[in-house]
């Protein structure tokens, strides 16, 4: 029989410190990994949606504010810098490769993050959206940090563009396979690719879960259609707006 005495005085403890934080993330990382490997890997199942669920249920039943909460877990916000130049390796193996694929990948990026400014800005404002969510959806499918200064500059709402961030991942991800099945698009270099500009971090993180050579270009396409985007939106979206606003 469990010792409630001793687990009460743990939960005051921890709930007094900020490693709280830090138990909820990864306590909601492994049930969720659980959870889709029970599913058998299936990604409508997708772990990065089901850990968004569980931690915002737990701040939730708990009463605990998001400050409280990040200043546990910004250890593994810390940890996104590291893990992203760790993306360099699997890059570099794969390099001759895609020097020889330059000009496709190219017109690959080119289209993809055009297509993502224009399609999200001009579904917002045909739907009688404001110019202010306009802004904040442009940049939509860079990955967060950039997408968040992006938006910045454009004027828009850098917090709600974070969410888009995240909600156009976990979308790519979990369509992806169906899509490319249905498009009869095999190549793992192609898939990774669309899925980083698409799908920008959690694409990414899907993609190395298929193999490595789709994780490396969906690495390259992630850091490209970034560079890209805070390029491309500052020009576009102003443009769309003065066509369509």
């Amino acid at each position: 029989m469990p010792d409630f005495a001793q687990l009460s005085h743990f939960w005051v403890y921890l709930s007094a410190s900020p490693l709280l934080g830090l138990t909820i993330t990864l306590c909601a990382y492994v049930v969720a990994q659980a959870i889709y490997a029970r599913c058998k890997y299936s990604p409508l199942a997708n772990p990065v949606a089901i850990a968004i669920a569980l931690v915002s249920i737990a701040l939730l039943a708990s009463g605990m504010s998001y400050q409280r909460y990040f200043a546990g877990a910004q250890f593994v916000h810390f940890l996104l810098g590291p893990a992203t130049v760790a993306l360099a390796v699997p890059l570099a193996r794969q390099l001759p490769r895609m020097r020889r694929a330059f000009l496709p990948l190219l017109g690959a990026l080119l289209t993809g993050c055009v297509t993502a400014i224009v399609s999200a800005v001009g579904v917002v404002l045909l739907l009688g959206g404001s110019g202010e969510l306009a802004r904040t959806v442009g940049p939509k499918s860079a990955t967060t940090p950039i997408a968040m200064a992006v938006s910045e500059r454009l004027a828009g709402v850098p917090a709600l563009t974070a969410v888009l961030v995240i909600g156009t991942g976990i979308f790519g991800a979990v369509t992806a396979r169906f899509l490319f099945n249905a498009m009869r698009i095999d190549s793992h270099a192609a898939r990774g690719f669309a899925l980083g500009v698409a799908a920008h971090g959690i694409g990414t993180a899907r993609a190395f879960q298929v193999s490595a050579e789709m994780g490396a270009f969906a690495g390259l396409g992630m850091g490209l259609n970034g560079i890209m985007t805070a390029v491309l939106a500052p020009w576009l979206v102003p443009m769309m707006l003065r066509l369509l606003g």
